[in-house]
């Protein structure tokens, strides 16, 4: 239960820095893309430090920066086959997903990480 309340205070303090720090960027759509991924990342993070140690933590990490780079070129994929293929988003999201497993799989055997 105790692990669920830092995890609650840890994830809205986080989730609270990025949601001002993106108030104060412009153009707003940033607001969204700092808001959610990048501080729970850090809460998940700083949690995983301090029960499993900073090898953990650090194992953690890397995955998490394997998956943001899928995540890019999936999205790369979806823009792709929206903008010039002219395929409708279902397809287009459907079918990048194996690009996004590709890729993390593939820095994941390649570079070594937590599985």
């Amino acid at each position: 239960m105790t692990e669920y309340v830092i995890r609650f205070v840890a994830g809205g303090l986080v989730v609270s820095a990025f949601a001002i720090l993106s108030d104060m960027l412009r153009p707003k759509s940033f607001a969204g893309l700092l808001g959610a991924a990048p501080s729970v990342a850090l809460a998940t993070l700083a949690i995983a430090c301090v029960q499993q140690g900073a090898h953990y933590a650090a194992a953690e990490s890397r995955t998490m920066i394997y998956g943001a780079i899928a995540l890019g070129c999936y999205s790369l994929a979806v823009c792709q086959l929206l903008m010039r293929s002219h395929v409708n988003a279902l397809p287009a999201t459907v079918a990048s997903f194996a690009v996004w497993l590709v890729v993390a799989f593939g820095l994941l055997m390649g570079l070594g990480g937590s599985a």
